[in-house]
């Protein structure tokens, strides 16, 4: 099954007839194994890498260091599904160190994500600190190369 879900981290959209002649297994095998890791959330959803950039479209993206109250039987757990749960959210990770979770959030505008942090983020009871950090260009995303462009990196030999 391990080999099958590499297969399928590198190309959600391969043919399962494919999958199956890489794994040398029937379709229905294939089928029925996608199905159970579907099932179990072992496979949580298939996506696409997109280049908005190229695309045209400009997104802000911002990296935010958020510092929490620990609440009582719960930890972070409540304060960090909480937090989930706004559509600028796209990525959130309890950490070690010196802050306690790293949220990952996008928006149309530098304005947009600051007031998103100054007037949601921040005033939720629990959260004490927030660092933002905003990205200005992205070179690799989920181990792909965004601008893999080669250029001859020669010099120019003239007689």
């Amino acid at each position: 099954m391990r080999e099958l879900l590499e297969i399928l981290e590198g190309n959600a959209r391969i043919s399962t007839a494919e999958l199956a002649s890489m794994l040398q297994k029937s379709e229905d095998e294939v089928k029925e194994q996608i199905a159970l890791l579907e099932r179990e959330k072992i496979i949580m959803s298939y996506s696409t890498l997109i280049n908005w950039e190229r695309y045209g479209e400009e997104l802000v993206t911002a990296v935010i260091e958020i510092n929490l109250t620990p609440q009582r039987e719960v930890g972070f757990d409540a304060l960090a599904e909480r937090i989930c749960r706004f559509d600028e959210v796209r990525t959130v990770f309890l950490m070690s160190g010196n802050f306690d979770l790293l949220v990952v959030v996008q928006g149309k505008s530098l304005k947009e994500i600051s007031n998103f942090v100054a007037k949601r983020l921040s005033t939720i009871e629990g959260v004490t600190q927030t660092r933002s950090h905003f990205l200005l260009k992205e070179y690799k995303k989920d181990g792909i190369i965004l601008e893999n462009e080669e250029q001859d990196r020669r010099l120019v030999i003239v007689p």
